[in-house]
This record gives structure tokens, C-alpha cells and sequence, in this order.
């Protein structure tokens, strides 16, 4: 019993989507099996995310259930050409009241703030990223929603599946996000044409996720019994040091997604039927391998592969829409998402300055190095890129004014800094 505490103590977030994988499993053997028609399975997801939220947010549940109302009448009342700027403008202000509200209480008031209210906002922050998606899918025609329904129960029926997307179990605590056009295709088709069995897949994708654990487990003990004393420690180990941290709190990102990964395998989610004879795909619904991830040598090339399925909807809702300056103003929507604490603005802005900043010096260098040098090269740029990352985390987690005072006071802030000044010598040089 005690260890069952202990695990819901420390892995809240894991223990919700691990004791919803038994749901997911019998949602896709019935479904599989024909005992749920398609009106019924997007009533299993809707309803079974409902129950999710009032039993982990309790009366914050209220705050995802106030998004998807609106959101329905503004897709049943607004022109689908109009519908994004309406969509977008409610959901980020909401959104952005209840960041201000949490920052009020915890600087202003010094109230601690409740694990559910957290957890209702890491939930809405990821259905502002459902229901935009789904809002420029209407704005660009990709998907067509017509609700001329002769009667109630035949509008309800034609929104079902809106609803279904929005407060889908497998999605509501965690990514990855998945377009509306993907997930109406995926339930009418999960009869149609099962996937296979996702039972294996799910098992190998869960043991990931304890070999994680367990090894965020050992460096958090070792970085407890090692902690880093800025009088008596020399200046590389106090930089390993914040490294550790920043690594224990990537893995715990790695550790999520993974888990997500899973739920929604076992929904059937995420599979691609690959060539004839080759072993199934079931990764196209995935937020980051951590190899794949941590094996980056650039800053811009870890971006684009940190919480994949968030950057290419950052992407697609700024960047590409931008006119002007579209990195930093895709970094700066970034930010306000996140919440605006004071940690966000440093992490986010200088990780913004670091990919311009990747961009010039590996154009400037790459091009001048041989082939032996280029080798060298790669080995110290995914150094620097490792301490920027670490910075980043770090600001970005801490949120105020420890991280930054845990960077200046180990020099690892040296590193964006210094290639942030390198940016701005590049950019005298070609105005020269």
C-alpha cells in the first residue's frame, strides 16, 4: 500500500493514462468486434473523457466543458471562413485568465495552488490545440461541417463527432495531437479495417517507460547525494550538474509522451500499415523518441523534434501564417500558451535566439569546414546544444527566479549566451 502511495504521489500524471489503458483496450476490442456501432464509439470516447475530467479536475472540469460549448456554437453559428479568429481569440484569452489567475495566487497572494487546477490547465492547454487545429481545418476548407439537421436529434448526431475530438479520453491529459479529418477516419475505419492487436506494442512502449523511470529514479539519487555546492564546487561540475537536472526533467517529458503513445495504441490509434511482409507501424501518433531527440547536434534541429506534433501545429497556426519575423513570433505565441511566468519569457525567447542564432553559424561554418573538421564540429555543437537545452529546461521549469539564479550562478547561461552574441557578429558582418 504504501508503495501504491508512493507511485500516486510521484507519477499522478502516469497513473491516470496507466489505469485508462484497460478503457482504451475495451473500446477497441468492441469496437473491433462490431458490438459498437460508430454513433457508439465516438459516444465511448465523449463520454468516458467527460467522466475523466470531473473524476482528476473535479469543479475544473468545468473549464474544458466551457471551451467545447463554445467552441460548438461557434462551429453551428459562425461562417466557416470567420470561425478561426473567433475560435482562437476566446480559447487564448480563457486560456490566458486562468494563467493570470494561477501567477495572482502563487506571487501575489502566496496561496499554494491545487494539483487539479494544474492538471485542468495542462488539459485545456492541449484542447486550445485540438480546437484551433480543427478551426483552420474549416477556415482552409480541408474540412466541410454542415449542421442543416431537420431535427435535434439529428444535429446532436452530426456534432457527435466534433464532440468526440475535443474530449476524447485518449487525448485529454496528453498528446499527441491528431487532426479531426485523422480522427473521424481512424473510428469509422477501426471496424472497417481493424488494426492488428496492439497488445504487444503497448507492452514494449510500457516497459520503455519504466526503463525511463527507473533511470530518472537513479539520477535523481545521484544528484541528491552529488548536489552542487556553488562555494565548494569547481565550475564543470557545478555545469554536469544543472546538465543532470535538465536531463531528469526532459525524461519525465520522454516518460508522457510514451505513455499517451501507449493509451492511444491501445485504442487502435497510431497504426500505419507499412509494405507487405514488414512489421506494422503503430508510431504516427508520437510527441519524441528520446533518442531520436537527444541525439540532436543543432538547437533548430532539436525544436523541430521536441513535442513533434506541438511544433508542427506551432507551424502551421504562426509561422506559417507570419509575415513578419515569423520565428519569433512563433516563439512568442509559444510563450503566451505556456503562461507567461517569468521563467517562460527567458527560456522561450532565448531558445528563439539560439535558432536564428544556429541558422547564421552553421551556414557561416558549415561550408568552411573539411571533412575531418565537420566531424569535430558536429561533436561540439551537439555539446552546445545539450547546455542550451539545459538552460531552457531549467528556466522553463523553474518558472522564477531559482533557475535563473541556479544559471548565472554555474556559468552554464555562458553558452546561449555566447552564441547569442556570435548571432549578432554574423549579422554585423553581412550588413558589412
Amino acid at each position: 500500500m504504501g508503495s501504491m502511495n508512493w507511485l500516486w504521489e510521484h507519477h499522478q500524471f502516469l497513473m491516470h493514462q496507466y489505469f485508462l489503458l484497460p478503457f482504451a483496450f475495451l473500446f477497441y476490442f468492441l469496437a473491433k468486434l462490431g458490438h459498437l456501432s460508430l454513433t457508439y464509439r465516438y459516444l465511448f470516447v465523449a463520454v468516458g473523457g467527460c467522466v475523466l475530467a470531473v473524476i482528476t479536475m473535479g469543479i475544473y472540469s468545468a473549464l474544458l466543458f466551457t471551451s467545447t460549448f463554445v467552441f460548438i456554437l461557434l462551429v453551428c453559428s459562425v461562417d466557416p471562413s470567420s470561425v478561426h479568429i473567433w475560435a482562437f481569440s476566446i480559447q487564448m484569452l480563457w486560456q490566458t485568465f486562468w494563467h493570470l489567475l494561477i501567477q495572482y495566487r502563487e506571487y501575489y497572494l502566496h496561496e499554494p495552488v491545487c494539483i487539479r487546477l494544474f492538471l485542468a490547465m495542462s488539459s485545456l492547454m492541449l484542447l486550445t490545440q485540438r480546437i484551433t487545429s480543427v478551426s483552420m481545418d474549416l477556415q482552409e476548407k480541408r474540412v466541410m461541417l454542415t449542421f442543416n439537421a431537420s431535427s435535434k436529434r439529428k444535429a446532436c448526431v452530426m456534432l457527435l463527432p466534433l464532440i468526440s475530438y475535443t474530449l476524447n479520453f485518449t487525448t485529454l491529459l496528453g498528446g499527441p495531437l491528431c487532426s479531426y479529418s485523422r480522427f473521424v477516419s481512424l473510428m469509422a475505419g477501426i471496424r472497417l479495417n481493424p488494426p492488428p492487436n496492439p497488445q504487444g506494442v503497448v507492452f514494449l512502449k510500457l516497459i520503455q517507460v519504466l526503463l525511463l523511470e527507473c533511470l530518472r529514479y537513479c539520477l535523481v539519487y545521484f544528484l541528491k547525494h552529488n548536489n552542487y555546492d556553488p562555494y565548494n564546487s569547481i565550475f564543470l561540475y557545478g555545469i554536469l550538474w544543472v546538465w543532470g537536472v535538465a536531463v531528469v526533467l526532459r525524461m519525465q517529458y520522454y516518460s508522457h509522451w510514451r505513455i499517451s503513445e501507449c493509451l492511444n495504441n491501445a485504442a487502435g490509434f497510431g497504426f500505419w500499415e507499412n509494405a507487405p511482409g514488414s512489421s506494422p507501424d503503430w508510431s504516427r501518433l508520437s510527441d519524441g523518441d528520446f533518442w531520436t531527440t537527444e541525439a540532436s547536434s543543432r538547437i533548430s534541429e532539436f525544436a523541430r523534434r521536441w513535442n513533434t506534433t506541438t511544433a508542427s501545429w506551432l507551424r502551421r497556426l504562426i509561422y506559417m501564417r507570419c509575415k513578419r519575423f515569423p520565428l519569433f513570433m512563433t516563439f512568442g505565441f509559444s510563450l503566451w500558451w505556456h503562461g507567461l511566468h517569468l521563467g517562460h519569457f527567458v527560456g522561450i525567447l532565448t531558445w528563439a535566439a539560439t535558432v536564428k542564432a544556429d541558422y547564421h553559424i552553421h551556414g557561416h561554418l558549415r561550408r568552411r569546414l573539411s571533412s575531418t573538421w565537420r566531424k569535430t564540429y558536429t561533436c561540439l555543437s551537439w555539446i552546445n546544444t545539450q547546455m542550451i537545452v539545459a538552460c531552457i529546461v531549467i528556466a522553463v521549469e523553474l518558472r522564477n527566479m531559482s533557475g535563473l539564479r541556479l544559471l548565472s550562478s554555474t556559468y552554464i547561461g555562458l553558452f546561449p549566451l555566447f552564441n547569442i552574441i556570435l548571432l549578432f557578429i554574423l549579422l554585423k558582418l553581412n550588413t558589412v
